[in-house]
């Protein structure tokens, strides 16, 4: 049951909560859901397929304000003309979301709060494996490279819609080390691909008795989402003055608390 009724009102919590959220994701140059995931659960109360619907929900906001945030840095024609790259990542994750999503919907809570926290571990050792990557060549060409991204997106679909994440943190590693994308060009090219991957996973949860905590919630979920873009905001202007050594290690190991929490939570 889900017990976020006596505080559905507190915008304010959800607010601070989502700006506390969105100046971890933003120091690390995400949308912080993966964090928040375990606050909707833990802290909110929410049943574990709300709180991902809700997560995506709040990721589909801050993604649609990131891209344009990042035309200054990364202008949209250069993020067209790598279309082929996105089709290719697109191709796997479309399908991914959407059987990920519909296996979401079929698990009962106490296996669903399983997958999210295995999910969580996994995203944490990403996290800090996959930071301080660099571009070079790809790791494959031609036909290898085009079986390759469908297999590594579909992967990131399914990931991206269980946990309701934009899926960043596995797509700018793919992108760098699969196609040899710049660290700035790949953290572009995965908002164009988690847009539309996000959208059919959100399609697929439409038809979910349980999509109906948007409407019931809907304040909620504005207040929080609001209080995520500017902690984005905030992160991203803080970036750099917390030592990456410190930062990513501290980050992981949030993960992994949230993780041990999800997976114990009743």
């Amino acid at each position: 049951m889900n017990t976020i009724s006596s505080v559905s009102g507190n915008r304010s919590a959800a607010f601070g909560g989502g700006a506390l959220i969105g100046t971890l994701g933003g120091l690390i140059g995400l949308g912080g859901a993966e964090f928040r995931l375990p606050l909707l659960i833990g802290l909110f109360g929410f049943a574990p397929l709300e709180a991902v619907i809700l997560n995506k929900a709040m990721s589909l906001v801050v993604v649609g304000f990131a891209l344009p945030f990042r035309a200054g840095t990364v202008p949209l024609d250069e993020i067209e003309t790598h279309w082929p790259v996105v089709v290719n990542l697109l191709a796997g994750s479309l399908l991914g979301a959407w059987l990920g999503a519909g296996w979401a919907t079929r698990l009962r809570s106490e296996p669903l709060h399983r997958v999210i926290a295995a999910l969580l571990v996994a995203i944490a050792l990403v996290l800090v494996a996959g930071h301080g990557i660099a571009a070079g060549r790809p790791l494959f060409l031609g036909t290898a490279q085009i079986v390759a991204g469908v297999g590594a997106g579909f992967v990131i679909g399914v990931v991206a819609s269980v946990l309701g994440v934009a899926g960043g943190e596995l797509l700018i590693p793919t992108l760098v080390l699969l196609f040899g994308a710049d660290i700035k060009l790949a953290g572009s090219l995965s908002l164009a691909v988690s847009l539309p991957t996000m959208l059919v996973a959100f399609t697929r949860y439409s038809r979910d008795q349980s999509f109906a905590v948007l409407g019931r919630n809907r304040g909620f979920l504005l207040a929080m989402a609001a209080g995520s873009i500017l902690g984005a905001f905030i992160g991203g202007k803080l970036l750099g003055i917390v030592p990456s050594p410190v930062l990513l290690p501290a980050l992981a190991a949030i993960l992994l608390i949230s993780a041990w929490k999800v997976w114990r939570h009743k």
